[in-house]
């Protein structure tokens, strides 16, 4: 273990050991962690707090796990029925051929689409 973490270090190591406890933690092959030790020695390497890492290997994990941890920027997330209502209105907005509109119009009403 380091002789001192930072705020982001201790952090990770939380959250890390945090997932063995409750049994959700995976070591790289997929498989569930069962021990302990193994389970700290996953945490301190995230962390970027291990001593069998070089500062430049340690420096690497933790940003690239806080880059990890660090939520999404983006769109939103819309629901999956405002998707649908828009796909709908966009396919009964009036276009260059006539003929499609009056054929969706006429589908739903028939009940083609219900």
């Amino acid at each position: 273990m380091a002789q001192r973490e930072t705020k982001a270090q201790k952090d990770t190591i939380g959250r890390v050991m945090r997932e063995f406890e409750h049994g959700e933690l995976e070591s790289s092959h997929g498989g569930k962690v069962k021990s302990r030790k193994q389970a700290i020695a996953i945490a301190l390497s995230e962390a970027g707090a291990s001593k069998f890492d070089s500062p430049q290997k340690n420096r690497e994990h933790l940003h690239k796990t806080k880059e990890k941890e660090r939520p999404r920027r983006g769109r939103p997330s819309i629901s999956r029925g405002a998707h649908l209502r828009r796909t709908f209105f966009a396919s009964t907005s009036p276009c260059k051929d006539p003929t499609l509109g009056s054929m969706i119009r006429l589908s739903f009403s028939l009940g083609v689409w219900a």
